[in-house]
């Protein structure tokens, strides 16, 4: 099923900047959860890794053949870590 031009372009967006979001924002609480620095270091750490997945997260939706493997592919990560932060802390 493929969605006409615009509504893929819009939900290429939205997968953009709200999954990118999503993504970056679980990985950032993630390093500062479980990276072993002092947690001043450890939430640094993980806020200057989110600057580049989030830059990633928007040039893979983009990349990708469909915008649905785009959000298949950053729901991929971020659930698993999301999975992970829920459950161990």
């Amino acid at each position: 099923m493929t969605l006409p031009r615009r509504a893929e372009i819009l939900s290429r967006c939205v997968a953009a900047i709200l999954g990118g979001y999503a993504l970056a924002a679980t990985l950032a609480a993630a390093c500062a959860a479980f990276l072993p620095l002092p947690r001043a270091e450890a939430t640094l750490a993980g806020m200057l890794a989110s600057f580049a997945v989030h830059a990633g997260a928007v040039i893979w939706v983009f990349a990708a053949a469909s915008s649905w493997q785009g959000w298949a592919g950053l729901l991929g990560l971020t659930a698993p870590l999301l999975l992970l932060l829920l459950v161990l802390r």
